[in-house]
């Protein structure tokens, strides 16, 4: 049989997933990665006996994973080897207040007392929570919906209306949780797509139930090791993958996308393009739109970025778990200052990843490897920040740490990293910088992504954190089994379709 070629353009989880179920449906699949690895942002750094995530490092939704390796009889766990994490996440607040978060109602509704809450609120919040993300999955996610008519269609009015489509995320949660700490806790799932609580829409707060019902995960010896497993997977289907290879161009050939071109000068051919370049970089610096349809493209803003930042330590801080927030003291200030003002941040909210207090082999014995990460505005082109302001501002943040309880940590560095938005946009070619594709925002977009399939060109198609679902790792690889999926459908219509 002839079989018809795909190249897929990066090997983000998005890229990885696309090719996986396509080779799984008979294609000829390249991948073409500009860098020396695959995993896109799902990245690694080893120095000096430490293993730090430079990219992702929360697992949720395993079983979206699970269909990767099912569909070729295959059982995830001799790839991947997982457990779940215990608290999932422990938050820090400037009065001292500490709150750690439970999938287990007794556990959650001790902690809830903690900040003064009524459990009860936090048990109907998760309830509605659950109808929310129940809501979403069985069309949104599951069935890949794209555009507002496949959304009349599948729901229609009745369930659409079911959405809470007249609030935002933190109004909401503001609904049910009364206390300050316990809002913020909430408000901050919206970490997940790198966007503001007052801004998206409250559907979003389906977010909690991801990690609610379906637990929280780690990869043991790092979440990189879910590339590995992945590469093994493609290496067993002989998908080509094709290292260093960076894509400069994509031909044309009137509605139709031909194929590529290497940064070596080569043309190679295809039947099919999926590109994991997020869409906007791709319209613009690969198939080199003209203006009017970059301007078409403008509700699909970049969500936020932030400073990355890791640490190796000579000593412990038992005080912190796996996952860790450091919140600030105004977390609404701290929303707008990010994604109104476009301002860094003067008292940001902080995710620090210890994952040497439950995995030993990414530290050396006796000492803590940390992942720092506030979220700080995507670039803005018409007013750059310079790498100087950035470093700045991680002072800033390191004396944060420092007055929330990790007392002397300067004089316990004994190895530093630090990425800025700059470094983001260089090492991942992401739209301004961002870490998580599009934001979602209720008044911009109500949280819609670009579609899977071109609307030009329509044997090309998009795969990500830019195109629906939106970021994060399960729902990228959820997305290129839907692009899959799509792709089978265009390519192969049924009889009398």
């Amino acid at each position: 049989m002839n079989r018809k070629q795909v190249i897929v353009i990066g090997s983000g989880l998005g890229g990885l997933s696309a090719a996986i179920s396509l080779r799984q449906e008979g294609y000829e699949v390249t991948l073409h990665e500009k860098n020396a690895r695959i995993g896109g942002k799902l990245n690694v750094l080893k120095a000096r006996g430490y293993t730090f995530d430079l990219g992702p490092s929360i697992l949720t939704l395993p079983h979206l994973f699970e269909r990767l390796f099912e569909r070729s009889g295959k059982k995830m766990k001799d790839y991947i080897p997982m457990r779940t994490l215990r608290p999932h996440w422990r938050n820090f607040f400037e009065d001292g207040t500490v709150v750690d978060l439970y999938p287990e109602p007794d556990r959650m509704a001790e902690e809830a007392r903690k900040a003064g809450e009524d459990p009860a609120h936090v048990q109907r919040f998760l309830e509605y929570s659950g109808r929310l993300y129940d809501l979403v999955n069985a069309g949104y996610f599951e069935q890949g919906l794209d555009t507002a008519g496949d959304f009349r269609r599948f729901y229609g009015l009745g369930k659409f209306l079911q959405f809470d489509l007249f609030r935002t995320m933190h109004g909401g949660v503001k609904r049910f949780l009364k206390t300050r700490p316990m809002q913020d806790i909430f408000d901050y799932f919206i970490k997940y797509v790198g966007s503001s609580a007052y801004h998206a829409p409250a559907f979003m707060n389906c977010l909690p139930t991801i990690q609610f019902r379906h637990d929280l995960w780690y990869v043991d010896g790092g979440l990189y090791g879910i590339a590995l497993g992945l590469q093994r997977l493609m290496d067993e289907l002989g998908v080509t993958v094709k290292l260093e290879s960076e894509v400069t161009e994509i031909r044309k050939d009137g509605r139709r996308v031909t194929g590529i071109v290497t940064r070596d000068g080569q043309f190679h051919a295809a039947d099919i393009l999926v590109s994991n370049m997020e869409v906007i970089p791709a319209c613009t610096t690969l198939l080199r739109e003209d203006e009017a349809f970059l301007r078409s493209l403008a509700r699909f803003e970049p969500a936020c970025s932030g400073l990355v930042l890791e640490l190796g330590l000579d000593c412990q801080y038992p005080q912190l778990a796996h996952h860790n927030f450091l919140f600030s003291g105004n977390q609404k200030e701290h929303f707008h200052t990010v994604f109104r003002k476009r301002q860094l941040p003067p008292d940001p909210t902080i995710y620090l990843v210890c994952a040497s207090r439950t995995d030993p082999t990414v530290a050396p014995p006796g000492c803590d490897g940390l992942k720092i990460l506030p979220h700080i505005p995507h670039i803005d082109d018409d007013h750059p920040l310079t790498r100087a302001d950035y470093l700045a501002f991680k002072e800033r943040v390191v004396d944060k740490l420092e007055r929330m309880g990790l007392r002397d940590l300067r004089k316990h560095i004994v190895f530093e990293h630090c990425w800025t938005p700059l470094d983001i946009r260089e090492q991942y070619y992401s739209n301004r910088g961002s870490i998580y594709g599009v934001v979602s925002d209720r008044f911009k977009n109500l949280a819609f992504k670009a579609p899977k399939q071109s609307t030009k060109y329509p044997n090309l198609f998009f795969v990500g954190g830019s195109v629906n679902p939106g970021g994060g790792m399960p729902m990228v690889v959820l997305c290129g089994q839907n692009v899959a999926r799509k792709v089978v459908a265009w390519d192969r219509p049924p009889p009398n379709a």
